[in-house]
């Protein structure tokens, strides 16, 4: 009996020893992590300040020139108030799916009405030609508005107005066009780049027959700052922590040097930051950023 207890007890030792020995590890591990991924004060201060000097600088530059942030003038220069009354349509590309959106805005007094669709994308028309992927969009699209019920009403004599939600880098050129910079996030579709995505659009409803007027392009980032607006009129920025990162704030029109034309009534401008290429030594790269890099 004595032995068997013996044995009992050595053997709860050893799991004992076993279990500190387990801790240790995983607290050592954890420690590392902790001294090589820490974000002290001080650095996210360097962050910071070398944000907004890449900021001024994207504000300086001209589209086209090689800045790590683009800071995109997005020519949305006056947000939701609220009061806004009406059906409109949306739609969201900016990734393997896109979303078809319709609300009925009826101002503060009562809760907007909406309803929406998502569609995967099939992958072979993210690599094949523009107008293979807008004609099927054009043609969900069409789908989607021959749904419409009852709690939608369009006034007579109007079109229906739809805002383009166009999440990759563009060249806005106005409230309702741009050219495409460049694909990402998968797509890779020849003759596109260069080209006014609302245009391709606009060009690919008209072939579905689809009575339908892009009236706004926005980036989703630019979209979603419009809807916390929407909200609350204390909104400044929206931040976008998905397949891709980026943020939109809204800048002072004078404190942007590349800016052309007639300064806006309201004297301020939403800036579409593409922060997702962000270079700096004050952003330190641990073993897993480098290890991802290749």
């Amino acid at each position: 009996a004595a032995v068997g207890v013996a044995v009992v007890v050595s053997r709860r030792r050893r799991t004992r020893d076993a279990e500190a020995g387990r801790r240790k590890k995983v607290a050592d591990v954890i420690g590392e992590l902790e001294q090589t991924l820490a974000t002290p004060t001080p650095m996210l201060r360097g962050i910071a300040d070398a944000m907004v000097e890449e900021m001024e600088r994207g504000l300086r530059a001209d589209p086209h020139a090689h800045a790590p942030l683009k800071m995109l003038i997005s020519y949305v220069d006056n947000l939701p108030t609220g009061d806004e009354h009406g059906l409109f349509y949306a739609l969201d590309l900016g990734g393997t799916n896109f979303r078809v959106l319709r609300v009925q805005l009826a101002g503060k007094e009562k809760r907007a009405v909406q309803q929406y669709e998502e569609v995967p994308i099939p992958p072979h028309l993210m690599v094949g030609t523009s107008t293979e992927l807008f004609d099927f969009i054009a043609a969900e699209l069409e789908r989607f508005v021959e749904t419409e019920g009852d709690d939608f009403h369009l006034p007579e004599g109007r079109h229906r107005e739809l805002g383009f939600t166009f999440s990759f880098p563009v060249h806005q050129t106005s409230i309702s066009s741009g050219t495409l910079v460049k694909w990402t996030k998968g797509f890779c579709i020849n003759g596109t780049v260069g080209e006014d995505v609302v245009a391709e659009l606009s060009s690919a409803m008209e072939r579905q027959g689809l009575d339908m007027k892009v009236t706004a392009l926005v980036n989703d980032t630019v979209g979603t700052l419009a809807g916390g607006i929407y909200a609350d009129n204390d909104v400044v920025a929206a931040v976008i922590l998905g397949t891709g990162t980026n943020a939109a704030y809204v800048e002072h029109v004078d404190a942007i040097p590349k800016w052309e034309g007639p300064l806006p009534r309201s004297g301020n401008m939403v800036i579409n930051m593409e922060w997702g290429k962000l270079k700096s030594n004050k952003l330190s790269r641990s073993d897993y950023d480098i290890a991802l890099d290749f």
